[in-house]
C-alpha cells in the first residue's frame, strides 16, 4: 500500500510498504477514507520530536471503513464507518477505569524507554515515534487499529468524513482544552495560536460559555479564521501583545489563557522572552516557550494556564516565577479522547458546530502528501489544514 513516511528532518516521502495485518484477536484494520496533517506531524517534521526512524508512517487523525476485525473483537463488524482516536487505550488499566485515556498503561509496547523519559509509560500513540510505540500511522491507505474494541467511535450516516474527521484529535484537543480553563459566564480567555487547535478551542470556549475569547497570532489566514469563529484576535508582530490585552480587557486580563503553539513558537516582546531567546539562540537542543511564556505573564493573578501545545522534551526558560507568585493553575496532557468523542459527535449532529471549516487544502493522491506537508509547514497558498483521501 502506499504511505506517507517519514526519512529524516524535512524529509517526508510517499512510499509503498507492507500492508497492515491482524496481529492481535482485538485487532481492526481499516480502508482509510479521510486523514490529515496536523500540526504536531510537523514537529516530528522538524526533528523535534527523538526516535523517529527512516521509514515510520505518519498521521494521528485517520478515519475510515473497517475491512477485517480479529476474532475477539465484539464491538466492531466489516463496514462499520469509524474515526480512529490518535491515543490507543487497553480500557482495563487503572488509568482508564478513572478516564485518563491519554495516561493508559499497557499499550505502549516502548513503555520503559518512555519512563525512561517521562517516569511511567503512557498511552501508544499512532504515527508518532517510537518513545510512543513505534505505531505505525493513518496516512496511509489502511491502518492496523490495536484495541480497537476500545477506542474507534462508530459514525452514524448523514455526516460527512469532513465534519467528523477532527474528532480523531484536534477537536477534542481543543475542547478539553477550553474544558481545562474552567469557564464562566464573565470570562475572556486568551489564546495563543490560531492554528487548527487554537481555533477550535475559539469555537469549544464559546460552546462552554465564554463571554469573549481573544486569539493571538500573526498569519493573517489564521486570524482571519479566529475571527470567523468569533474571537478578537491580536497580531502578535504588530505590537506588545501583553500591553494590547490590558487595554481590551481595562486593566483586568484574561480569565484563563490557552497555549496553542508548542514546542516551535516563536517571539521576543517581553523581558524574559528576550532572556529566553538569547539562551535559546545558543541551546538549539531546548525547545521555545516563548508563547506558553507570554500566556503565563498574561494570565490574570489566580487564573488558569492551559496548554494543548505540544512539548517533547527539554524545554528553555519557562516563567515559572510569575506563574507561582500569581497563584496560577496549570492544566496540560494528551487529549483523554474517548472522555470528548462521543459528546462532540452529538454536538456535530445537532448543528452546534461543523469542524470542517478549518480545511483549506484537500488532496485525493497520497503523492501530494509531502509538498502539502512543505504547504502547511510554511503556510503557504493560504493553508490552514490539509485533508487527504488515499482512495479518492
Amino acid at each position: 500500500m502506499k504511505a506517507l513516511t517519514w526519512h529524516g528532518r524535512g524529509d517526508i516521502r510517499c512510499d509503498t510498504v507492507p500492508d497492515p495485518t491482524i496481529q492481535h484477536g482485538r485487532d481492526a484494520i481499516i480502508k482509510v477514507t479521510a486523514c490529515a496533517i496536523c500540526g504536531s506531524d510537523l514537529h516530528l517534521m522538524g526533528g523535534f520530536v527523538p526516535t523517529m526512524q527512516s521509514g515510520d508512517v505518519m498521521g494521528h487523525e485517520t478515519m475510515g471503513e473497517v475491512v477485517e476485525v480479529g476474532k475477539d473483537n465484539k464491538k466492531l463488524k466489516v463496514g462499520d464507518r469509524v474515526v480512529v482516536p490518535f491515543t490507543i487505550c487497553c480500557g482495563e488499566c487503572r488509568q482508564c477505569k478513572w478516564g485518563n485515556w491519554s495516561c493508559c498503561e499497557r499499550t505502549n509496547p516502548n513503555g520503559a524507554m518512555q519512563a525512561e523519559q517521562y517516569g511511567y509509560p503512557l498511552a501508544a500513540l499512532f504515527g508518532f515515534s517510537h518513545i510512543t510505540g513505534g505505531i505505525p500511522g493513518g496516512q496511509a491507505e489502511y491502518l492496523r487499529v490495536p484495541y480497537a474494541d476500545v477506542g474507534p467511535l462508530k459514525i452514524p450516516e448523514g455526516l460527512s468524513d469532513e465534519q467528523v474527521l477532527f474528532l480523531s484529535d484536534i477537536f477534542p484537543t481543543a475542547y478539553m482544552a477550553a474544558e481545562h480553563c474552567e469557564i464562566k459566564p464573565t470570562d475572556t480567555i486568551a489564546i495563543w495560536g490560531c492554528g487548527p487547535v487554537g481555533v477550535l478551542a475559539v469555537k469549544s470556549c464559546f460552546l462552554l460559555g465564554a463571554k469573549r475569547v481573544i486569539s493571538i497570532d500573526t498569519v493573517p489566514e489564521r486570524l482571519a479564521l479566529a475571527r470567523q469563529a468569533g474571537a478578537e484576535t491580536i497580531d502578535f508582530a504588530e505590537g506588545k501583545v501583553q500591553e494590547t490585552l490590558m487595554e481590551m480587557t481595562q486593566g483586568q486580563g484574561p480569565d484563563a489563557v490557552i497555549e496553542a503553539v508548542g514546542l516551535e513558537s516563536h517571539g521576543a516582546d517581553t523581558l524574559i522572552q528576550k532572556v529566553a531567546s538569547s539562551v535559546m539562540s545558543h541551546t538549539v537542543s531546548l525547545e521555545r516557550p516563548f508563547a506558553l511564556n507570554q500566556a503565563i505573564l498574561a494570565c490574570r493573578p489566580g487564573g488558569i494556564v492551559s496548554m494543548p501545545g505540544v512539548f517533547a522534551g527539554q524545554v528553555g526558560p519557562v516563567a515559572l516565577g510569575a506563574f507561582m507568585q500569581k497563584g496560577l493553575t496549570w492544566k496540560t496532557g494528551q487529549t483523554h479522547m474517548i472522555r470528548y468523542m462521543q459528546p462532540l459527535l452529538e454536538r456535530i449532529q445537532k448543528g452546534e458546530i461543523d469542524p470542517s471549516f478549518i480545511i483549506s487544502h484537500r488532496t485525493t493522491k497520497l503523492e501530494d502528501g509531502p509538498e502539502l506537508y512543505n504547504t502547511f509547514r510554511d503556510k503557504k497558498d493560504h493553508c490552514t489544514k490539509v485533508v487527504m483521501r488515499p482512495h479518492g
